[in-house]
């Protein structure tokens, strides 16, 4: 009988099936499940009760803030998530906004399309160029260890502020260590923020956060959307100039719900359209990226079927 079930979005499991052939199943729940592959499905206790002979749990990404760890600590029953298979994908979109914003690119895209009697006349008078800002990065784990490397490879100065990281670690990868974040958000010129969404971090860019930011820095946010405490306060940000540009691919809560930064976004006024990119969710996706995170999943699950310690444990 099958012993794995995949909660929610796989229809078909056809990349897991080559790994764990009849084993895993998409359609319906018995009671010989042993191991759940996860997407966006909130595990709690009740939805835990379903599987008597439960004995891990598998998320398909990163993040893991749907996943109720008290109820599987509680349960005896392992936790892994797949934190590496878009590593490149996700410093990939933080690189592309900050260049996009801080070279003016979505600006002028939008403005030549107004253009008739004048062209190159039409500069944006306060662009500087890339060696002459600072990235600051917000968690130095995979993604934002690979942002940094990337940032420094092609001129930026780079900075970073992660408490949990190792005395040292600054040494290792070459860059710039803030030991208060206050420091960093008061020097850096971009804040990039690539952490998970713990207690400690949801609604961490709340009014406090925003008002220690050097005045017209640049903000991106690829990580989790819920660390924005509202976008109200945002939009305030944008409006007072406080932040010159704001980059995110993540939002509180998504689709995203009607609010003053969202509505002008979306009719395109001219004084949000110019500073603004938002994506819907999507920085981790490429069709390698994709297919690695089904395979490193689905060879994890069978780890934990055929007794053996797995990947990624969290619990």
């Amino acid at each position: 009988m099958s012993k794995v079930y995949i909660t929610d979005y796989i229809n078909n499991p056809d990349i897991e099936e080559k790994i764990l052939g009849s084993e895993v199943i998409a359609d319906s729940i018995t009671d010989s499940i042993e191991v759940l592959l996860v997407w966006h499905q909130k595990i709690d206790e009740e939805y835990l009760s379903q599987f008597p002979k439960l004995r891990g749990v598998v998320r398909y990404g990163v993040g893991y803030d749907n996943i109720d760890l008290g109820a599987i600590r509680s349960r005896g029953i392992v936790f892994c998530n797949t934190p590496d298979y878009g590593t490149d994908e996700v410093s990939d979109s933080a690189l592309g906004m900050i260049l996009t914003l801080t070279r003016g690119i979505h600006s002028y895209n939008l403005t030549s399309k107004k253009l008739d009697l004048t062209w190159q006349e039409n500069t944006i008078n306060n662009l500087k160029r890339s060696s002459e800002l600072e990235i600051g990065v917000i968690g130095a784990g995979r993604i934002g260890t690979s942002l940094i490397r990337k940032a420094r490879a092609i001129g930026f100065k780079v900075s970073f502020f992660d408490p949990y990281k190792p005395s040292g670690y600054e040494k290792a990868i070459a860059c710039n260590r803030y030991y208060e974040m206050q420091e960093l958000l008061g020097n850096a010129d971009i804040i990039s923020i690539h952490t998970p969404l713990t207690n400690e971090t949801r609604g961490l860019v709340d009014k406090d956060f925003l008002e220690k930011l050097k005045d017209g820095a640049y903000l991106i946010n690829t990580a989790r959307g819920e660390i924005i405490q509202d976008l109200d306060k945002l939009h305030n940000a944008l409006q007072t100039q406080k932040l010159s540009g704001l980059g995110l691919d993540v939002l509180p809560k998504e689709p995203p719900e009607s609010c003053e930064l969202i509505t002008k976004w979306r009719t395109c006024d001219e004084f949000i359209d110019h500073r603004i990119i938002i994506n819907p969710h999507t920085s981790y996706y490429s069709k390698e990226s994709y297919l690695e995170m089904r395979v490193k999943a689905s060879q994890n699950v069978k780890r934990i079927i055929d007794n053996k310690k797995p990947m990624n444990l969290i619990s």
